[in-house]
């Protein structure tokens, strides 16, 4: 997805949770410096074009369903969800993240050659300033939810589990599966759970095109 069709959509989410575009666009300069003089993960690489994608969320049903996630041509995991399958002994293609609960893992992980893309909003520059200059440069895709610029990139997507799909969806993925994507979750906060159902609308919208 190329931003000016993604724009219309972000710029709704702007205005749905009342985030100021100026934070993201920090975050996203941010992150754009620290990574300025180093080459960054190149995407393309993963070979996603015609292959079937587990994109995996970290909903309690992950457990149950390892072998789903397991049976993929690629798997992409979104945040911790990464914890999770590389306990259950699944291999990772990409992780994508923005950093929230697992700084140390992005660290381990492109250090030991498993890329991730990170991500940079509004609440998150702390973090990225804490994690990002740690990381191996050559496994770290950098992104952003506004414009892209410089080598922050953006494939479209809002959560970490939806930009994973759009991202899939951007290189040419053939068809997604999704194991542990467990929208009806009670034990989510509000606040979750209406991130999740943009999660879904994005979801909706990006099988519709």
């Amino acid at each position: 997805m190329e931003y000016a069709d993604w724009q219309p959509v972000y710029e709704s989410i702007l205005t749905d949770f009342g985030y100021p575009r100026d934070g993201d666009e920090t975050a996203r300069d941010r992150l754009g410096a620290i990574v300025a003089e180093q080459p960054t993960f190149d995407p393309a690489t993963l070979g996603i074009d015609g292959q079937r994608v587990a994109i995996a969320g970290g909903g309690p049903s992950l457990s149950d369903d390892v072998e789903v996630a397991a049976g993929a041509d690629l798997v992409i995991a979104a945040s911790t969800a990464a914890d999770r399958l590389l306990d259950a002994g699944v291999t990772l293609d990409l992780v994508v993240t923005d950093l929230d609960k697992h700084p140390e893992t992005v660290v381990e992980l492109t250090h030991a050659g498993t890329p991730v893309a990170a991500h940079a909003h509004g609440d998150n520059v702390d973090l990225v300033e804490s994690t990002i200059p740690e990381c191996d440069p050559a496994f770290l895709l950098p992104t952003t939810q506004a414009a892209p610029a410089g080598p922050v990139r953006n494939f479209g997507g809002f959560t970490d589990g939806d930009r994973a799909a759009f991202l899939a969806d951007h290189f040419g993925a053939a068809s997604l599966v999704f194991p542990a994507w467990d929208f009806d979750d009670p034990t989510l906060s509000p606040s979750k759970a209406r991130k999740l159902d943009w999660a879904e609308r994005l979801l909706y919208w990006l099988e519709r095109r």
